[in-house]
């Protein structure tokens, strides 16, 4: 048996885009659990244990154990209200901990760890465990620590061997990837907007995939088709195919490399080519019969 609650937290907050999972958008939150709550008035805690979920504004929390935590709203001393009230009316939600199997949906957006702590103060919603991913319509982010999920200012943080994979199988790998998301085009009242009809293979600029921008930080990694290149930082940004890496940069196909203080790759075409900076010379260790299609140090990225 299926147990509810309506939990009448009402929370003021920016109302951010439906495809992303934003939790701080007023209205109820709905909890059900399979095997039963618990209400803790002293604590202000409602418990929600087996198979529970929360939902609100297109936002499905789904759990082995939820964990709401609310207070008083606008900040009233917890001993001014009426010791029969409920959780709803006088009272806000401020913390959701989801614990056991965790998956977060919306319409197009998916999120999964062990363990997801939403902090509806800060708009911040941060997965630690095992087999972390956030999926998007065309990309998946996946790391090792923890996801930190910003759905107002439309951004993810991965840290711990952290990897940005495109639908097209492009691949970013870094300590840290700093992911920003475009709004996608909406019609009025929220649904997507259609796209125009394309001949086959044809694409819009930028389409592919829902990324504006990839920041990476330690380690960075870009493969291609043909090439490894590795630096100490990046930027990537999908909607024009191009990646910079800085620092102690290294371009490896097969057994020949090039190395320089910075790059710029060209991911749709998968060429690259070393910028020569003030002082610092580019070097390469080309080997006969290998990469014959190599560009020289400063060939342009087309």
């Amino acid at each position: 048996m299926i147990r509810r609650i309506a939990l009448a937290f009402c929370v003021v907050a920016g109302v951010a885009s439906a495809q992303m999972a934003d939790l701080n958008q007023g209205g109820p939150i709905e909890v059900t659990a399979r095997d039963g709550m618990e209400w803790r008035q002293n604590e202000q805690l409602v418990i929600a244990r087996g198979a529970a979920r929360a939902v609100r504004g297109g936002v499905t929390v789904d759990s082995d154990l939820l964990l709401a935590r609310y207070r008083p709203r606008g900040g009233a001393p917890a001993e001014t209200r009426p010791a029969s009230e409920g959780p709803g009316g006088a009272s806000e939600i401020w913390r959701l901990e989801a614990e056991g199997n965790v998956v977060i949906t919306t319409a197009t957006d998916r999120a999964e760890g062990d363990r997801a702590i939403y902090d509806l103060d800060q708009a911040v919603m941060v997965l630690t465990g095992r087999n972390l991913r956030l999926t998007s319509p065309d990309n998946v982010l996946t790391a090792r620590d923890s996801v930190e999920y910003w759905p107002q200012r439309r951004m993810a943080v991965a840290r711990g061997d952290a990897v940005v994979v495109t639908k097209d199988d492009k691949r970013v790998r870094a300590d840290v990837l700093v992911a920003y998301f475009k709004e996608a085009p909406t019609e009025a009242g929220g649904a997507p907007r259609p796209q125009p009809a394309r001949s086959a293979g044809e694409a819009a600029p930028g389409e592919g995939s829902n990324l504006e921008k990839v920041e990476a930080y330690g380690r960075v990694e870009i493969r291609t088709a043909e090439e490894v290149i590795r630096g100490d930082s990046g930027v990537y940004t999908p909607p024009n195919g191009l990646a910079r890496l800085l620092g102690n940069v290294r371009i490896v196909r097969g057994d020949n490399t090039l190395t320089g203080q910075e790059a710029i790759v060209n991911m749709n075409t998968g060429i690259s080519r070393l910028v020569a900076t003030p002082g610092e010379r580019v070097r390469g260790l080309i080997v006969p019969g290998e990469g014959q299609n190599l560009p020289a140090p400063g060939a342009p990225a087309r």
